[in-house]
This record gives C-alpha cells, sequence and structure tokens, in this order.
C-alpha cells in the first residue's frame, strides 16, 4: 500500500517538475516558478507527515508498550499463530498452543497481545481512572 501511496504522489511531483521543460520562454523566465514549487514540496512533506508517517510512529508506539507489558497466561497473536504466553525470556517468548505444543517466538514477531480473561473481566468491572 505504501509503495502505491508513494508512486501515486510521485507521478504528479514529476510532471511538475518537467513542466518548465515544456514552457514558452517567456513563461520561464518569471521568478513565481520557484516558489510554486517550494510551496509544492512543503504541502508534500506536511501531508506525508500527518497522513502517514505520525499514525504509523503511534502505531509502532502502542504495540511495543503492549510487547514489553506481557505476562503468563495472557493471549498472543504471532504470524497468525494464537496462542498463550507460557514463559517470557528477555528477546524471545515461549507461545503455548491449543494441543499442548510449545514455539519460541521473537517478541518482535508479536503482532497483538490480549489480556487474560479474568483480567479483562476485572478491567471491564473497575475500570482504572486516568
Amino acid at each position: 500500500m505504501k509503495r502505491f501511496l508513494s508512486k501515486f504522489f510521485l507521478i504528479p511531483a514529476v510532471l511538475f517538475a518537467a513542466s518548465p521543460l515544456f514552457a514558452e520562454g517567456e513563461e520561464l523566465a518569471r521568478g513565481g516558478s520557484i516558489w510554486q514549487t517550494l510551496i509544492m514540496v512543503g504541502i508534500a512533506i506536511v501531508f506525508f507527515y500527518f497522513i502517514l508517517w505520525r499514525p504509523e510512529h503511534k502505531r509502532r508506539k502502542e504495540i511495543e508498550k503492549k510487547r514489553g507489558s506481557m505476562k503468563k497466561g495472557d493471549k498472543v497473536t504471532a504470524m497468525g499463530i494464537v496462542g498463550t504466553v507460557d514463559r517470557i525470556k528477555e528477546q524471545t517468548v515461549i507461545v503455548k498452543m491449543v494441543d499442548g505444543a510449545k514455539i519460541e517466538f521473537l517478541k518482535a514477531a508479536i503482532s497483538e497481545v490480549s489480556m487474560k480473561e479474568e483480567e479483562q473481566e476485572e478491567a471491564v468491572e473497575h475500570p482504572v481512572a486516568t
């Protein structure tokens, strides 16, 4: 998706930058074209910051926070495999599957963390005021 968006917004930028090549000699002499280019580049930078970079940064921070707060018994999803946390090491997590098999994953491979069912019920019954 990001690759598509970058190509989608790159095409107008290239066409805009190439437009002076096709311009008449008198239009090229005017001084406003550099300001137009700078304004378009500024708009593109602001767009990429607020639409792409900032939300992605927030999402990464949230996932890292969840990975850091994992404890034994939490339900996790890693590369599409669902299981419960059996043991946590420094860089890896051992996940227990439904059939009792255990797999060791890197913490970075875990994409989703859910609390234990008991803790979720307690959180619903007694919400913490922030």
